[in-house]
């Protein structure tokens, strides 16, 4: 019996093939909306603990395949920067605010909804805290904290970097402590769009790492329902009981009550006292991992993320940044149906 499975290859077939009919007609997990920050750290909260509250419960497995390695294929040579087109409403027929200022760069979906409620936004000049009021691009003034909002529709580019972010430095545009940001290692070039995070890494984690203006794909990558998995790397200190994989493997409630979509999780390597294994998460739960091996007594040494859906960090050096090319965007355009 192999150690990325707690089953034999035997009973996993026969187990399938009782429970396919009945998982086709279970609710997808991850879709109840359990958290739509799409992050696995909260910066304000760092460092590895342990809790003294009442363990994980166990349930059954829902999803299969859970015994084969992730292979991340071999990455051919990066094209030059390509800039793409963007997505364009009708100028003259009413759009949701909060996308016509997604559309404009100027925040994600989910960051403008909280600008409108905090009153920082107006049109024509009257503030407006309702999400859901629209706006008709070719006539409206939007304002954010005073400053006129260009709404132009003939914008042509939007700008994608692929960060591999270096721990100890925060997933914000700005940090009130005066850490670094993840805007403070990005090249001079780079900093001249108005560039925003999709979703989070904590401060202690690293890895693959996105930065875009584009609002609504940012608004995808990070709704419940576009969800795209995510693959980590995370050594744990000495040996990971077989128990604990099968709890994560079978779906297990966190200490506060959260619920886990079973999750793909296999043993890479054992060695000198450290155990590597590899998870790969379709949830958005906030700090999944470090939640998940606290609960399950693990000790986490290092956790690093290396793919977001159909992006592979590849061989991108800690702490340096690239443009994503032509062919990775279209893939995360299709990946999230814009294309």
């Amino acid at each position: 019996m192999s150690r990325n499975s707690d089953k034999p290859s035997g009973a996993r077939r026969n187990y399938r093939e009782q429970t396919e009919g009945e998982k086709r007609s279970a609710p997808r997990r991850g879709e109840s909306g359990h958290s739509r920050s799409g992050r696995d750290g909260d910066p304000q909260r760092d460092g590895h603990f342990r809790s003294d509250r009442k363990g994980p419960q166990h349930r059954p497995a829902k999803a299969e395949g859970y015994d084969k390695p992730y292979v991340r294929e071999a990455q051919s040579p990066k094209a030059p920067r390509e800039q793409v087109p963007a997505s364009y409403m009708n100028p003259d027929e009413p759009v949701r605010l909060n996308k016509a200022l997604a559309l404009a760069g100027i925040c994600s979906r989910r960051a403008a909804d909280e600008l409108i409620a905090q009153g920082a936004v107006g049109i024509n000049g009257k503030v407006v805290t309702t999400p859901g009021v629209k706006v008709v691009l070719s006539k409206d003034v939007v304002t954010v904290n005073g400053v006129t909002v260009n709404l132009n529709t003939s914008r042509q580019t939007f700008t994608y970097v692929i960060v591999n972010k270096p721990v100890r430095v925060v997933t914000t545009v700005k940090d009130p402590q005066g850490r670094t940001t993840i805007l403070d290692i990005l090249p001079s070039e780079m900093k001249n769009a108005r560039l925003f995070p999709v979703g989070r890494l904590d401060f202690f984690s690293e890895g693959l790492l996105l930065l875009t203006d584009d609002g609504e794909l940012t608004y995808r990558l990070t709704h419940p329902k576009w969800h795209l998995p995510k693959v980590y790397r995370v050594r744990i200190r000495g040996t990971v009981p077989d128990s604990a994989l099968k709890t994560m493997r079978s779906g297990m409630t966190l200490a506060e009550g959260e619920e886990l979509a079973p999750v793909k999780v296999n043993v890479l390597r054992e060695e000198n006292g450290v155990t590597t294994l590899e998870l790969h998460l379709m949830q958005g739960i906030n700090r999944q991992i470090r939640r998940m091996c606290r609960d399950l007594n693990l000790t986490i040494l290092s956790l690093k993320r290396f793919r977001h859906g159909p992006l592979d960090l590849g061989n991108l050096d800690k702490g340096k940044a690239r443009y994503l090319d032509v062919t990775e965007i279209g893939m995360l355009r299709r990946a999230t149906g814009l294309e």
